[in-house]
């Protein structure tokens, strides 16, 4: 019953979503897999590239645009203590942010690299980049990063005002600096993945039921220029955004009974 209902409400996502600037379904994700938290997809990959969080196994798995999984990765150096996100660099190499801390009491917290050529294995190890907090500074939840000009930048998940974070893309350990703080209008503002694109112009913000697109920035003080909210009229628990051109992005969710568990497109113009 439950898979006949999932089938009606994946029939009618794909009917309902086909305008432009509307969520497009494109692929329903692989049964087991319920807690995916991420998409990315490398510069060397046609494959969607996701992970699931705390509570699951250090793997990460690459999917077709069906959402069927082709390829699953054993992490075997590094535990999931909270996976939340992925991001990548020109070369292909794959990065894994363990930087989730619902509680908000992780001290420290880590980025993994998954260099390109395990993509294609079953097992690897990976190498890893640890951080803290700059001092004096709350311990807070991240969901979501990218890598940007040799630097990644946090994301904290907020209802409110939220920080922004850099950390060096260098293997060891390290204090983040604290780049700045925001704090979108209206409600529903905890950001959940972020990604920019290829071109580094633009940047996009996940919430569950819509997106920020930032683009006409400088440097790396991203809300110095446009900011635009782009609404999905569709509202699930979306944790996934990766671009896959400059002018769309790929969305997934996580699977909620007969909802979510599914890989979107999005049309950012």
């Amino acid at each position: 019953m439950i898979y006949i209902k999932r089938l009606i409400f994946i029939t009618l996502i794909a009917t309902a979503c086909q305008s432009l600037g509307q969520l497009t379904f494109i692929g329903d994700i692989a049964n087991n897999l319920d807690e995916v938290s991420a998409a990315e997809i490398t510069d060397q990959s046609k494959l969607i590239w996701t992970i699931q969080d705390s509570g699951n196994d250090s793997k990460v798995f690459g999917l077709n645009t069906k959402g069927q999984i082709i390829n699953t990765i054993s992490i075997t150096n590094a535990s999931n203590i909270d996976w939340e996100d992925l991001t990548s660099d020109k070369q292909g190499n794959l990065y894994i942010g363990d930087f989730g801390n619902n509680n908000e009491k992780r001290k420290y917290f880590r980025i993994l690299k998954l260099k390109q050529q395990d993509l294609k294995k079953s097992s690897a190890k990976v190498e890893i980049i640890e951080f803290k907090l700059p001092k004096k500074q709350d311990s807070k939840d991240f969901e979501g990063f990218f890598l940007f000009n040799s630097n990644f930048y946090l994301f904290s998940k907020e209802k409110k005002k939220f920080i922004v974070l850099s950390v060096p893309n260098k293997i060891g350990k390290h204090v983040a600096t604290l780049v700045s703080s925001h704090n979108f209008k209206g409600k529903h503002n905890r950001i959940t993945s972020a990604d920019i694109s290829n071109d580094g112009s633009t940047i996009v913000l996940l919430n569950h039921n819509k997106l920020w697109k930032l683009s006409n920035f400088k440097s790396n003080d991203f809300f110095s220029g446009v900011i635009e909210e782009k609404s999905f009229d569709h509202n699930t628990q979306k944790e996934g955004i990766c671009f896959k051109s400059n002018s769309e992005v790929i969305i997934t969710d996580e699977r909620n009974d007969i909802e979510g568990g599914n890989i979107y497109s999005f049309n950012l113009y």
